[in-house]
């Protein structure tokens, strides 16, 4: 059976052989290799058929084997991992065997950085610009892709400030697809509304030249005018906004012309000047399903097409869903509850709160920085602000945490979705340090949520906090069908809720479990159980405060402690629980934690990232076996390892 043309490349010096009539075949393959594995494994999808003709022109036409190419939100970047020889890792996307969802240097030197955050491109590659120049090899071309309305975000913007004072070549490509993950938000989003029904193509080539005329400082842009080709004059914008920040602007053409992509590209890439190439794009081309709508099919779970039907597989009830539901509770309960989330609102649940509470919800777009200094505005007022968004993206916002929340000590809720190990998202996504960022913070408290009960106790729980910022986590899972209680009690500032008793008087170990670990730690007490051990379990629910009377009662009466935390060792809840031994003179040599170790953790399913971190119900049980055997060897008969000689046997 004869290749496809998607099969005959194995870098991009080989797509350099087609020829330029050949590409749109290339796009079409592209495009079906992409979806036929993302319907099977989830992934995302829209965002990538979108950039399909501009990967392969921008590959066509610069050899990023030596060139610089830097990923903006870099789920955009399975056509440019297809191109780079990565064919046969598409398989097993988003696992630890096959290839990451997002750029990923150590999968490929075509990867520069790890990136999943929206804004750095830009930045990043100035910087690269400037230490090539230094280090004289300033003819490596420099190449920022952003995307997905990334554009407006603060980093982008102060990046692009900095770009325009760059004397070399630059080159930025702006993929305008008029969507972020949602529909963008803000003055910058409508600018782009009306540059997209600008004059076309034909209107701006016929008065291009007295244009250029009137640009200021225009000595520069006349030269380029007379030495550039037809395509080039006539494309260049005189009043793009971007021209302020000093960079020659140029479009918008259409993103799907390979051929027009192609000599563009090759007009502006030597230019020593920073460009901004304006394209638009269509978010999820190529499909009728994911072109009409690129929000559900932004990252979708694996979905299957039947004729004109698509329908995505189903899993359980989802932490977003029962937050969607605990905030629509809430704001009919409480007016001065406000709902806000930062270019998440389908990432959040928010989506379905907006549609019943119009005036009392925003999405900001890509600005967790406004956004959080917009609830403390909020607070100010007297109303009560839930600012919804990925734990992930929470550090962005840490120092309008710090200056305008908590040091005014206004309550801002912030409810942090996809906390902890996130799966095949990987190491750019995992929510593993935000108890150890916030827990600083006077007056701060921080909660987890360990099932759809819990986060409606916890989230009425922040209502009703007024004295600084609350904090709750919960992860990308499923709530448990079958709650371990039915009705569990109200939250109570810093106080753990015993979940699970002793079968004795006395347990031989209590494990305090942070979110939703308490159910990993249920599965292992049964299994410890059947072995002969009886251990008591607690949902800890807060990390600031810790139930300090609870660690005194249990200290006091000789029960060694395990603490099990979706989050980072180092710094989070099993580190909180130290520090207040310590600070109440409490002693901690039968304090023992369990978390996120601190090494990155790549991509996966959730299923096997807690595995190998052995927070899963396996690795708590053998954690509790090995605390408990040493707890034995202290008090019992000297143990002696296999092939090690024991002085203390001898003695």
């Amino acid at each position: 059976m004869a290749k496809t043309l998607l099969e005959t490349i194995s870098r991009p010096s080989d797509l350099k052989k087609l020829a330029i009539e050949q590409l749109p075949q290339l796009a079409e393959e592209l495009r079906q290799a992409i979806c036929d594995q993302v319907s099977r494994s989830g992934g995302h999808l829209a965002p990538n058929l979108g950039v399909v003709e501009l990967t392969i022109a921008l590959h066509y036409v610069f050899d990023f084997g030596y060139d610089r190419l830097l990923f903006d939100v870099g789920h955009q970047c399975y056509p440019h991992k297809l191109l780079t020889g990565r064919l046969p890792l598409l398989s097993k996307l988003r696992t630890r065997q096959g290839m990451a969802g997002f750029p990923e240097p150590k999968e490929s030197a075509y990867d520069l950085f790890s990136v999943g955050h929206a804004g750095t491109a830009i930045s990043t590659a100035v910087g690269m610009a400037r230490g090539d120049q230094v280090l004289g090899e300033k003819d490596r071309r420099v190449v920022a892709l952003v995307g997905d309305a990334s554009i407006v975000n603060g980093v982008a913007l102060e990046g692009l400030n900095n770009a325009g004072t760059l004397k070399r070549q630059f080159l930025a490509v702006l993929n305008d697809n008029g969507m972020s993950i949602a529909k963008p938000q803000g003055a910058v989003a409508q600018y782009f509304d009306r540059v997209r029904v600008s004059p076309t193509f034909e209107d701006i080539k016929k008065r291009a030249h007295e244009v250029i005329k009137r640009i200021p400082g225009g000595s520069f842009l006349e030269d380029l005018y007379h030495r550039s080709g037809e395509m080039l004059r006539a494309a260049i914008a005189t009043d793009h906004m971007f021209e302020h920040f000093g960079l020659v602007c140029v479009g918008p053409i259409d993103g799907h012309d390979i051929p027009t992509l192609i000599d563009m590209l090759n007009e502006v890439k030597d230019i020593d000047r920073p460009i901004l190439l304006h394209v638009k794009t269509i978010k999820g081309k190529g499909f009728d399903f994911s072109a009409g709508d690129p929000t559900t099919f932004h990252s979708p779970k694996p979905f299957t097409v039947e004729g004109c039907r698509v329908e995505l597989k189903k899993s359980g009830r989802s932490f977003t869903s029962a937050y969607a539901d605990a905030m629509i509770e809430l704001m009919e309960k409480d007016p001065k509850v406000f709902a806000v989330t930062a270019a998440m609102p389908d990432g959040t649940g928010l989506n379905k709160v907006m549609g019943k509470f119009p005036e009392r919800t925003l999405d900001t777009g890509i600005c967790e920085s406004h956004a959080m200094d917009m609830c403390a505005g909020m607070a100010k007022t007297g109303l009560k602000p839930f600012f919804a968004l990925y734990s992930t993206f929470a550090q962005r916002a840490m120092d309008q945490v710090f200056q305008e929340v908590a040091l005014q000590g206004l309550a801002v809720r912030v409810c942090m979705d996809r906390a902890g190990l996130v799966g095949g998202d990987g190491a750019v996504h995992h929510g593993f340090m935000d108890v150890a960022m916030f827990r600083v913070f006077p007056g701060a408290v921080i909660l987890a949520a360990s099932d759809e009960q819990n986060l409606k106790a916890g989230l009425e729980f922040m209502r009703q906090y007024e004295r600084g910022p609350s904090f709750i986590r919960y992860p990308r899972d499923s709530v448990a069908e079958v709650p371990l209680q039915d009705s569990p009690p109200a939250f109570e500032m810093g106080k753990a809720n015993l979940v699970k008793p002793a079968k004795g008087r006395k347990p031989d170990l209590a494990i305090l479990a942070y979110g939703t670990q308490v159910y990993q730690a249920a599965k292992a007490i049964e299994t410890l159980e059947a072995e002969g051990h009886d251990v008591a379990l607690y949902d800890a629910r807060f990390a600031k405060p810790v139930d300090i009377e609870l660690l005194a009662e249990l200290i006091e009466s000789g029960v060694r402690i395990l603490t099990v935390e979706d989050h980072g060792v180092t710094g989070g809840f099993g580190s909180c629980v130290l520090e207040a031994c310590h600070d109440h003179r409490l002693p901690t040599e039968g304090v023992y934690r369990l978390g996120i170790p601190e090494r990155w953790i790549y991509q996966d399913s959730r299923v096997n990232q807690l595995a190998e971190t052995g927070l899963d119900a396996a690795g708590i049980a053998k954690k509790v076996r090995e605390i408990l055997d040493d707890a034995g060897a202290l008090v019992g008969e000297p143990r002696v390892e296999v092939g090690v000689k024991s002085t203390q046997a001898k003695r």
